[in-house]
């Protein structure tokens, strides 16, 4: 397919995939989903999963060879715009102010589902087939490990937001907890990826260009950011610009390291300047990503995912065993860290329900995996589901949480875990 016929080609995808997407969603919504969960659904059900299977020529034509690579350059630039508003949206003081419980839980929550999904991954290589030819089962074993260790923050953010959590403590709690742990994972994905590689020398490029870029972002650029919003020269759109510059600059730096382009946005989206006008310039620059080209990176996700796969009994029960190890490992280990380190039953179950979601991040962390090589279709398939039903969880159990603990307390004696707590999507 030649440029000239792959442009209408991509365009007709993309009305398909923004159709589907916005539908869904909007039943997602209704249903007490947030919409992260109708835009997961909605790239499987345009995948081989339930399109390629009921009209598999349909398929075919929206979705060749040429379109699935613009797709997902379209869903990497979705991408580092979303992960630039996570970092944008996160706050260093709420780290700052319980770094102990917030160090505690994070430990917990990222170093116990990693034990438990290696060991699951372990013992589910002798019964069935999730290895992909060439690749070290040490390989499979760790990158399972990470993917269930993984947590999904910036789904953890919108949920919090929409719940009107903000201000609460476990909500603040969360998220810095959901940060912690995905930079946490982010690294151990490197290792895994280094490991994939066979030397130390993408590990040691990882990690120490790692620690160079925050260096340089957190002292250079902020610097340049500053500057850009005292002058009152420049107009937004010039701003836009600038922002647009760095950002994309930092994608290309960090995915050359071996971070991936999604590291790089999110540190520039923390070193962002707050106020007026940065909001002003956020405003202008997300939405046409998290609208538009977001959905793309969801339906690249679901061209990859195939559910007939678990038809197999061995590979589903191995499906369903990752999903219990990831929920008990994750939500337990943060729930049980944050008790030990002294908070309330009510505050430490949510923080745990919170962090338990995988979404967005656990989809990134498999599409790097899958690049890189590591994973098979049936690994896959078997995360994706683990991703979909620890996000698909997540709001109507803490509606349940709620309701339940409503009904303890007068109107007059509500604490405060439930001051703020609204139905996701209100």
């Amino acid at each position: 397919m030649t440029a000239a016929e792959a442009a209408p080609a991509f365009f007709l995808a993309a009305v398909v995939i923004l159709v589907v997407v916005r539908l869904v969603t909007m039943l997602a919504v209704k249903l007490g989903q947030p919409p992260v969960v109708g835009e997961m659904v909605s790239g499987v059900l345009l995948g081989p999963s339930l399109l390629g299977l009921l009209l598999p020529g349909v398929q075919s034509y929206l979705f060749p060879d040429t379109v699935r690579t613009l797709v997902y350059l379209g869903g990497q630039i979705g991408l580092v715009l979303y992960m630039f508003g996570a970092g944008y949206e996160f706050r260093t003081k709420t780290v700052r102010e319980s770094s102990k419980l917030v160090a505690a839980v994070s430990s917990a929550g990222t170093g116990i589902p990693l034990v438990l999904g290696v060991g699951v991954a372990v013992l589910g290589t002798g019964w069935v087939d999730i290895l992909k030819p060439g690749v070290s089962p040490v390989v499979s074993a760790a990158f399972v490990g990470v993917a269930i260790a993984i947590t999904a923050f910036p789904m953890l953010a919108r949920i919090i937001t929409e719940r009107g959590l903000t201000k609460t403590r476990f909500g603040s709690l969360a998220l810095a907890c959901g940060a912690v742990d995905d930079v946490l994972a982010w690294i151990l994905l490197a290792v895994v990826v280094g490991l994939h590689a066979g030397s130390v020398g993408p590990i040691a490029l990882a990690l120490g260009g790692g620690v160079v870029f925050a260096l340089f972002v957190w002292i250079v650029a902020r610097r340049v950011f500053a500057k850009m919003f005292a002058s009152q020269k420049m107009s937004v759109d010039q701003r836009l610009l600038v922002t647009a510059m760095i950002l994309f600059g930092a994608a290309w730096f960090t995915d050359e390291i071996g971070l991936y382009a999604v590291f790089g946005a999110f540190v520039t989206g923390i070193a962002f300047p707050r106020g007026e006008a940065a909001d002003a310039v956020v405003s202008k620059l997300l939405p046409v990503g998290n609208i538009v080209f977001l959905p793309l990176f969801f339906t690249y996700s679901g061209l990859n995912t195939r559910f007939a796969l678990l038809a197999d009994p061995s590979l589903l029960l191995f499906a369903l065993l990752c999903v219990v190890v990831a929920i008990v490992g994750k939500l337990g280990a943060s729930w049980g860290a944050a008790r030990l380190a002294g908070e309330p039953q009510p505050i430490a179950l949510r923080i745990g329900v919170l962090v338990n979601a995988r979404g967005l991040m656990q989809l990134i962390a498999l599409n790097v995996g899958l690049q890189a090589g590591i994973v098979s279709p049936a690994l896959f398939t078997v995360l994706v589901l683990v991703a979909l039903v620890t996000t698909i969880m997540t709001a109507p159990v803490l509606s349940w949480l709620d309701r339940r603990d409503r009904k303890k307390y007068s109107a007059e004696q509500l604490p405060e875990f439930l001051l703020s707590a609204q139905p996701a999507g209100k």
